[in-house]
């Protein structure tokens, strides 16, 4: 029995209706996710791998359940000894190293609040988030000499005190301290594992007065929105519990399985992912700290460690059929999924033709957990998001909150009414109207546009900001980046409404182009007639530009409002 079925009611299930209807999740007073799940584990199942990891210099560590208990109670004990406290904030700036699995379980056991962020932060971005979170510890790779921004930042940042650093490479954080010391930079610099090392392996558990309880902050996200600054997104420690829905029943992680998620821990797609649910399923997690994606080192770990269960975004999955599959011996893989865009339908069918595993496809936000899924039961519909997740309240609703009718296009939304559900997040930290602004008549508005089809199946849109309106139409773009990925020469491309005088808005699509082939006029007009025969032809684009690259933001999501932004100030 893995350790998820003492939360739920009952795991047996035998269709969607059964799992919708019936599937409970208990949330024990005062749980903790590191305390009741991380030690329960080091302590019924001391010699289980918990973490498989490995980086591009072909090292290797393997970390039982009981070294991450021991480990991470060493950090905590480093870190109440520097004076972190419960409901204090400490950003991890750690790539894909393994010290963050234990680093986050040192602070869940404080009770201090993770602030996961990602290394191409600048100096600014820091400073940005120290202020807002009041930031008093940073904890950070030595890669890309990362901690010279925080130490230009630090001048501006008050609330920052303590200052740490590590590496997954020992020989590349063993050249950054030496360059340090040459230059005089190591000042107040703390080594995590050098520190870390000095401290007891065992942790005492806080009084009742110090210790964290359900709805108390644990995880602080900074959204990496297509506009604006970032919001901060607060859960507290009831929200690791809504990944039993994630792992359980979507990634399908099975007991002493290898399961990996492609995400690097500054972002909430790796607690998602590799985290939580994995152990709550007690599936082993397998991390590759890469620099780069580079699809045949990834395919050549798949193959070499033996995965089970592999989840990635639509663009690694693009990239990964390009290659010859055939190369590969990916014989061990048992369930793949797909989550972070929207999934184009050529992509399942070439990955189907490949591997002859059916992708399930998965919707959610940094704000919740799994919101619609195809989950094991479903018969797969390509390019559909699925069906509502149990414990969620989810429905497409016009203006008027009313329920959108099969085909009709509305908001996808959370009813909160009769209770918020586990996983769901606590608001816009310090920032009430934001909140209000989302979350409001006892609906959680997620900003992003669907329909649902005759059978129950949601099928994404857009974000609200994105729907084109041309001619009376409203034009979702994905339906027409989806027309165009089945095109081989388009390996990326955004679709975008610009301005026009007769039709309100055209359709333009901005094109990169896979490898062999050259934008030209004569490629323009096979894409459109393309598009014309894939999808109702008011769709097709007008406008089509060939780039080099895409505008994206850190977190690798499509920037169409630069695009509309740029066309706007070039049609001046």
């Amino acid at each position: 029995m893995a350790i998820f079925e003492r939360f739920v009611n009952r795991s047996d299930f035998t269709s969607y209706e059964d799992f919708k209807e019936n599937l409970r999740i208990s949330v024990p007073e005062g749980f903790n996710y590191a305390y009741d799940v991380l030690d329960v584990l080091a302590c019924e199942r001391p010699d289980e791998k918990a973490l498989l990891w490995c980086n591009e210099e072909d090292d290797e560590k393997i970390f039982t359940y009981a070294d991450m208990k021991r480990y991470s109670d060493r950090a905590a004990n480093l870190l109440k000894s520097l004076g972190i406290r419960k409901g204090d904030c400490v950003m991890l700036v750690l790539k894909r190293h393994y010290q963050f699995w234990y680093t986050i379980m040192a602070l869940h056991k404080i009770g201090a609040v993770a602030v996961p962020a990602t290394h191409l932060l600048t100096a600014k971005d820091i400073v940005y988030r120290c202020n807002r979170a009041d930031v008093k510890a940073v904890i950070c790779t030595t890669d890309h000499d990362f901690p010279l921004q925080v130490d230009i930042a630090e001048k501006d940042s008050p609330t920052l005190k303590i200052k740490m650093f590590t590496n997954g490479s020992v020989k590349q954080k063993e050249a950054f301290k030496a360059k340090m010391l040459a230059e005089g930079r190591m000042g107040t610099w703390l080594d995590l594992d050098e520190e870390a090392e000095k401290q007891s392996d065992t942790f005492e558990k806080p009084s009742k007065d110090e210790y964290a309880h359900n709805k108390d902050n644990m995880l602080l996200y900074f959204t990496s929105g297509t506009s604006g600054y970032p919001k901060m997104v607060v859960h507290s420690f009831e929200y690791p519990l809504g990944h039993i829905i994630t792992a359980g029943y979507w990634h399908n992680v099975r007991k002493g399985g290898l399961h990996m998620t492609v995400a690097e821990t500054g972002w909430a797609k790796s607690v998602w992912g590799k985290l939580y649910g994995q152990w709550l399923g007690e599936s082993t997690i397998f991390v590759y700290d890469m620099e780069k994606f580079n699809p045949p080192d990834l395919l050549s770990k798949i193959s070499k460690y033996r995965l089970t269960t592999f989840c990635a975004p639509p663009t690694i999955y693009r990239f990964m059929i390009k290659e010859d599959l055939s190369g590969y011996d990916l014989s061990s893989l048992k369930e793949l999924t797909v989550a972070g865009e929207a999934l184009n339908p050529e992509v399942y069918n070439q990955i189907y033709k490949a591997m002859g595993i059916k992708m399930r496809e998965c919707y959610g936000q940094t704000e919740a957990v799994s919101l619609v899924c195809t989950f094991p039961w479903m018969e797969i519909k390509p390019g559909s998001m699925g069906k509502p997740s149990p414990c969620y309240d989810i429905d497409i609703v016009d203006d008027e909150y009313k329920s959108c009718y099969p085909g009709e296009v509305g908001e996808i939304v959370i009813n909160t009414s009769k209770g918020t559900p586990v996983g769901m997040f606590k608001g816009y930290y310090k920032d009430p109207e934001l909140t209000e602004e989302a979350w409001h008549d006892g609906f959680y508005h997620t900003g992003d546009l669907a329909y649902r089809d005759e059978d129950g199946y949601y099928w994404y849109v857009g974000r609200k900001d994105d729907v084109i309106k041309s001619s009376g139409y409203r034009i979702g773009p994905f339906e027409v980046e989806s027309a165009l990925m089945e095109h081989p020469s388009v390996l990326e491309c955004a679709v975008t409404g610009v301005p026009d005088d007769l039709r309100g808005q055209l359709v333009k699509a901005t094109v990169v182009l896979a490898k062999g082939y050259e934008p030209s006029d004569e490629l323009k007009k096979e894409l459109q007639n393309h598009v014309k025969k894939v999808t109702a032809p008011y769709k097709y684009p007008r406008v089509i530009e060939f780039v080099t690259e895409l505008p994206k933001t850190i977190s690798g999501k499509i920037r169409r409002i630069e695009i509309r932004e740029n066309d706007k100030k070039n049609a001046k």
